[in-house]
């Protein structure tokens, strides 16, 4: 149909002030574009909208249905042009999230939970992945932020640590150790160990090495799995042990049991980590609000 905004918005002025000059008055133009706006709409739609004489201006009964759906599509354009700042402005959209174990099991839940309060419009999209493929996502644009086993320091990207974690021996319940309050490092020296995936989790195993070759052993690792729960799991069935991070405190299995380290002060990060040159404006709100984050 050729007609248009300005024709709703002229028949909507009319409507409501049942009076061409009025509407003239209100709408700051000539009563006679006014009138032919009118008359061309109703030649368009192919009905009468408004009854008028010298007298008096009504609308009809086509023209009351018409006006309540002018004021829906005023209304809808109104809310597409909000939408619309909103995007421009990196408070409309989706943000992407990769996040490690430590990450879901510590600070992100409660990070996401309070960036939705405030950001309603943006939809979280939570994608589960171990440090070294969040890296590659961040870098091919298949996600947004991550966070990741730190501390990390990479070219081009930013990072902010959101959670600090002791390192903690996770045991079954049966475990002689778990008897004890705390465990030295050196007493795992011959214990079977029960690891994430050797290469999908480098970023922690790093750290992991080094602070057992300080107590001067290396782990005997006879098992790999993929995620925490999984070692949780294999622990459970009294297959070996492992250290974590204390983070995994509210999520074992019955039957586990968590230890402290003794005069063991090393604590491993968790980070978000972001492309600050090809940030979306999403991402910058949501740098913008990591910012006011206090671990």
């Amino acid at each position: 149909m050729n007609f248009d905004l300005r024709h709703i918005r002229y028949f909507c002025a009319v409507a409501e002030q049942l009076h061409f000059g009025r509407a003239a008055e209100k709408l700051h133009i000539a009563q006679p574009a006014v009138s032919r706006a009118i008359s061309q709409l109703e030649q368009e739609i192919g009905v009468r909208l408004l009854d008028r004489n010298n007298r008096k201006v009504a609308l009809t009964v086509a023209g009351r249905v018409f006006l309540e759906s002018c004021y829906d599509i005023q209304e809808s354009l109104q809310k597409s042009v909000m939408r619309a700042r909103k995007a421009e402005d990196g408070k409309l959209g989706q943000l992407v999230v990769g996040y490690t174990d430590f990450a879901i099991m510590g600070s992100l839940p409660k990070i996401l939970k309070e960036f939705r309060q405030q950001h309603p419009d943006i939809l979280l999209a939570p994608i589960h992945s171990v440090t070294s493929t969040q890296i590659e996502h961040l870098e091919s644009g298949k996600i947004d932020v991550g966070f990741v086993t730190g501390p990390l320091m990479i070219p081009d990207f930013h990072c902010k640590t959101v959670q600090e974690d002791r390192f903690v021996v996770v045991l079954y319940r049966n475990h002689p150790l778990a008897k004890q309050k705390t465990i030295n490092l050196a007493q795992l020296r011959d214990e079977p160990f029960i690891l994430g995936n050797l290469n999908d989790w480098k970023y922690y195993h790093d750290h992991l090495y080094r602070v057992c070759r300080s107590a001067g052993f290396t782990m005997n690792v006879v098992q790999q799995a993929y995620n925490s729960d999984a070692i949780f799991g294999l622990i459970a069935c009294e297959m070996g042990v492992t250290i974590h991070s204390s983070c995994a405190g509210d999520y074992l299995r019955e039957g586990l049991v968590i230890r402290e380290i003794a005069n063991l002060n090393e604590t491993i990060l968790t980070q978000a980590i972001w492309k600050e040159n090809s940030a979306s404006q999403v991402t910058k709100v949501f740098a913008e609000f990591l910012d006011t984050w206090k671990l």
